[in-house]
């Protein structure tokens, strides 16, 4: 299973998705760490694009989608997605591919991954999409 957590630094757990310029991503086999990679994100946008489509009327229409659909093929391999928030568009959108949806409020990346190992990583999506 991998593990895709956003991040500015590969240390911390980012607050704005869509902003963040990497994943980290973590994969766990029988319960244990295996590998990591810090893989940079080609699809992240900036305030002032995210604006701009906004101010257009693409708001979180085709435009967004097809956003979200470029971030979604860039963690393909993974199973997890894990941030500190994101908007509801993006949520769904990598709900609808599958990915199971995890934000938290953990600052640090080691103790999202010691967390959820436990089995006692907390899910604040309905906190943060809403």
């Amino acid at each position: 299973m991998k593990i895709a957590i956003v991040t500015n630094n590969g240390k911390t757990v980012s607050q704005h998705f869509g902003r963040a310029p990497y994943f980290k991503i973590i994969e766990i086999k029988d319960g244990k760490v295996t590998g990591e990679e810090l893989r940079e994100r080609l699809s992240r946008h900036s305030t002032h694009n995210h604006q701009n489509e906004h101010h257009a009327g693409g708001g979180h229409g085709a435009g967004m989608r097809e956003h979200h659909l470029k971030m979604v093929s860039e963690i393909s391999d993974c199973n997890i997605l894990i941030a500190g928030g994101m908007g509801a568009g993006a949520y769904q959108h990598f709900v609808q591919a599958g990915l199971e949806v995890i934000l938290t409020d953990k600052k640090f990346i080691s103790d999202v991954v010691e967390a959820y190992l436990k089995g006692e990583l907390k899910n604040l999506v309905y906190e943060r999409t809403h």
